[in-house]
């Protein structure tokens, strides 16, 4: 039996719900190619950070500056505009051209940032560059004593309102999961003008070197042991917040996949998955996809969509605090 993975996301027709994330793989021509033979339905290219651009500023404010007390050559002398100069940004966009130029499939632009300001308009750079969406992708962290949490969800909430200002192609917002009330928040950025919410952003904490005592960046890649959290809340939400959904974090086989689209997930998003076992793993999880659901006789993913939502299933309770008491109570510890 032939099965239909077809799939919606951000308004855009997909063959199937697998997108590889941003991530170091999405960001080279040739192994976008690759990600695209392997049945990658669309790709997610890294973020633009906001301090790379500040950066980028800076660095060709810095050059028109340098000289200009003390040199007579200088005056009269054309001095490119930041926008027109050949900076790491505008690499970044040269990029998303030749991306959209070689490949078939849909190119989602990313950038990452924590403040309203002039790098915003980088999202209308994109869509100008050829984007088929763009991923806000707002990193964070609440360390201020002094800003409560309203103050942050209103950050939020500024960043994707100027982010809709700006571009008019679809946008999805990747959040974190660590707000009091996800789902009215969830709610509340699509009323800023979220056309999707990313599920979740994966923060990444600091580690402490005991030899040099010094605090540095500790990256380790995702299990599929973390899809518990987006699972959990796409879950919840399928249904009851008008938006497309991805998931993203732990997403490492079929099964992860499956599980995800029976909660809700109009797309799943690959990264560590890929980093560790390379494109064609993708391949061998849309075989996997397609076989699970021809053996239970689904004829489509939008068939099996959602059926295991909170809102679909036969014990709504399961994703709320009866199923945390039933754990809790149930759970037994291995033997050796």
């Amino acid at each position: 039996m032939t099965v239909d993975l077809r799939t919606s996301y951000l308004g855009l027709e997909l063959a199937n719900p697998l997108v590889p994330s941003a991530s170091p793989l999405t960001g080279a021509i040739d192994t976008l190619l690759a990600l695209e033979e392997a049945g990658a339905s669309a790709v997610v290219l890294p973020s633009l950070f906001e301090e790379q651009i500040v950066h980028d500023a800076l660095a060709v404010a810095d050059v028109a500056d340098f000289g200009a007390d003390f040199s007579p050559e200088f005056f009269g002398s054309p001095v490119p505009e930041i926008d027109e100069y050949n900076t790491g940004s505008d690499s970044y966009l040269d990029t998303l051209v030749r991306a959209k130029n070689e490949l078939g499939i849909p190119v989602i632009g990313s950038l990452n940032g924590v403040s309203p300001g002039g790098w915003v308009s980088y999202g209308h750079k994109m869509q100008d560059a050829g984007a088929d969406a763009l991923e806000l992708n707002i990193y964070i962290v609440a360390a201020d004593v002094a800003r409560d949490a309203a103050d942050v969800e209103t950050d939020y909430l500024r960043l994707v309102e100027r982010m809709r200002h700006e571009v008019s192609i679809p946008l999805a917002v990747k959040v974190s999961p660590f707000f009091s009330s996800m789902a009215n928040m969830a709610q509340r950025l699509v009323d800023a003008g979220a056309d999707g919410l990313v599920l979740f952003n994966r923060f990444y904490q600091p580690d402490i070197d005991l030899d040099a005592l010094e605090v540095g960046p500790n990256l380790v890649l995702s299990t599929s042991e973390e899809l518990r959290l987006p699972l959990t809340w796409i879950g919840i939400l399928h249904g009851r917040v008008s938006t497309s959904l991805a998931a993203t974090t732990g997403v490492h086989s079929a099964e992860d996949v499956v599980k995800l689209i029976l909660a809700g997930a109009d797309v799943t998003m690959l990264a560590s998955a890929l980093l560790k076992r390379g494109p064609d793993h993708l391949a061998d999880v849309r075989l996997g996809l397609e076989q699970w659901l021809a053996e239970r006789d689904y004829v489509s993913v939008a068939q099996a969509k959602g059926s295991l939502s909170q809102r679909s299933s036969p014990d709504p309770t399961a994703f709320e605090r009866a199923n945390y008491m039933r754990t809790l109570v149930t759970y037994a510890p291995r033997r050796g």
